[in-house]
């Protein structure tokens, strides 16, 4: 039994969902219980988020206009690729139906004049819907029993809406109980991915990029021998490939190697996908639908050979460094406690965490976006602090980077952080800030924006990872 989840790229048009159609039937000569999770056809989620802002501004006619360019994307699709004139009816009448929802929604937001979080994850969780249907009536015409499922039947979440967390008892009974009798028939369920439901059946989202976690809820679920996370790269490489030319596919990585790199800006994966996976010990592969053939990347429990003491480098931008400091901090106990719980207050992310040993300086990184509103934050939490004059400055640095460099080879090697902090000296860049956890799995620092192509690819040279098999 595997679990496929297709990104928006492998549903971007009738084109690839033909290619996703071969790739399921192909897979099914040999493996009769398959469940297929889509997203969203390229473009369409943002397109969707972007009409309910520009509704709520005022702006109607930019959904209307979508409504229209979302229904003839999609109508196009459906004539490609479904050969029988009824099924076609049939698929335009539901395609209809769930665009017409999409325009009512933003009506009300456009009388509204705001975006409930709640409106907006009913808009976004469109795409997934709408796709579902196609791939399922894709796959029927090529010969194949597939039916559409929505995963808010099935996927049980917190009301977190934007970000919901799944509750896995109450999803595995549903994913059991409706999927495992069709899997037994030899039906392909196609599920929508990125989207799940509250226990009160209200429609919730799992966050930009959910449809992967979707495809490792699934897979636990169902307790799948491996899940397969179909996009439109190799797996992952031992560095951007747009930054370093020599770059190269990681033919196997284990769990916490392929976590590190996901948290720390490698795109290729979303980072809640292997939650679900680890503790089951489930396998799951990173394929390239437009180059179905190449073996793409394993992560499982096993780190696999390689010849390098480094697995990868990756590097996260957008971001600032928020640093706290003060003569008066040396000693006074609580500064850091009260930091970051302002901060997870404010549901605000931490990326990253460097302290001097001298107390008297601490800093960590957020994302741009959120860097206004951590200080303001901080300001008020440590009101008492700045009065007794324990903390003088608060402030954040934008235009810098984390470089991550990330392998398991790195355990008690002595002299990697050397090797890596004299490789990037070298290159003549300034390291701001240094974090290493006590696992030694991954060496994080912080540089500035402009030199990140300068630090990624000096560190891939100084450990041979364009060389390493």
């Amino acid at each position: 039994m595997q679990v496929m989840k297709f990104g928006g790229t492998s549903v971007g048009n009738a084109e690839r969902i033909a290619e996703l159609a071969r790739i399921v039937k192909e897979a099914y000569t040999t493996d009769k219980q398959i469940a297929v999770v889509v997203s969203a056809m390229s473009g369409v989620t943002n397109q969707l988020l972007a009409s309910a802002h520009d509704a709520a501004k005022g702006k109607m006619d930019t959904a209307i206009a979508a409504r229209a360019a979302l229904a003839d994307k999609h109508r196009t699709a459906i004539t490609t690729l479904v050969p029988d004139v009824s099924e076609q009816e049939k698929l335009f009448a539901e395609i209809d139906s769930l665009l017409d929802h999409f325009g009512k929604l933003c009506y009300g937001m456009h009388i509204l004049g705001e975006v409930p979080i709640r409106a907006l994850d009913a808009i976004a969780g469109s795409g997934e819907r709408l796709s579902a249907r196609i791939v399922a009536a894709t796959l029927r015409a090529q010969g194949l029993r597939s039916r559409a499922i929505d995963a808010t039947e099935l996927v049980v979440t917190d009301d977190n809406f934007g970000d919901a967390t799944p509750d896995m008892i109450e999803t595995t009974l549903n994913v059991k109980a409706r999927l495992m009798p069709l899997l037994k028939e030899g039906v392909v369920p196609v599920v929508t991915g990125y989207i799940g439901a509250t226990k009160d059946g209200v429609m919730t989202t799992l966050g930009r990029g959910g449809s992967d976690y979707s495809g490792g809820i699934f897979g636990a679920a169902l307790m799948a021998d491996q899940v397969i996370i179909w996009t439109d790269v190799n797996g992952f490489m031992t560095a951007d490939p747009n930054t370093v030319k020599n770059a190269r596919t990681i033919p196997e990585i284990s769990y916490s190697e392929a976590a590190e790199l996901s948290y720390y800006g490698a795109k290729v994966l979303h980072p809640k996908t292997l939650l679900p996976l680890a503790p089951a010990k489930i396998p799951l592969y990173i394929k390239n639908s437009f180059q179905p053939d190449h073996p793409g990347t394993r992560i499982s429990s096993q780190s696999g050979e390689w010849d390098a003491d480094l697995k990868a480098i990756t590097s996260i931008k957008n971001i600032s460094l928020v640093t706290i400091s003060g003569s008066g901090m040396m000693g006074v106990p609580g500064i850091a406690a009260k930091t970051f719980s302002a901060v997870a207050t404010q549901n605000i992310n931490v990326l990253m965490i460097s302290q001097s040993s001298s107390e008297n300086n601490l800093c960590f990184i957020v994302n741009t976006p959120e860097a206004e509103r951590t200080k303001t934050a901080l300001r008020k939490a440590l009101e008492v602090e700045f009065h007794h004059r324990h903390i003088e400055h608060i402030v954040a640095q934008d235009g810098i980077a984390i470089i991550a460099a990330v392998g398991e080879k790195m355990k008690g090697v002595p002299g990697i952080a050397a090797r890596v902090f004299s490789a990037v000296a070298e290159a003549g860049v300034n390291v701001i800030a240094i974090a290493q956890g006590s696992s030694e799995l991954n060496i994080s620092f912080v540089i500035g924006e402009k030199d990140i192509a300068q630090a990624v690819a000096a560190m891939h040279e100084r450990f041979n990872l364009g060389r390493a098999e």
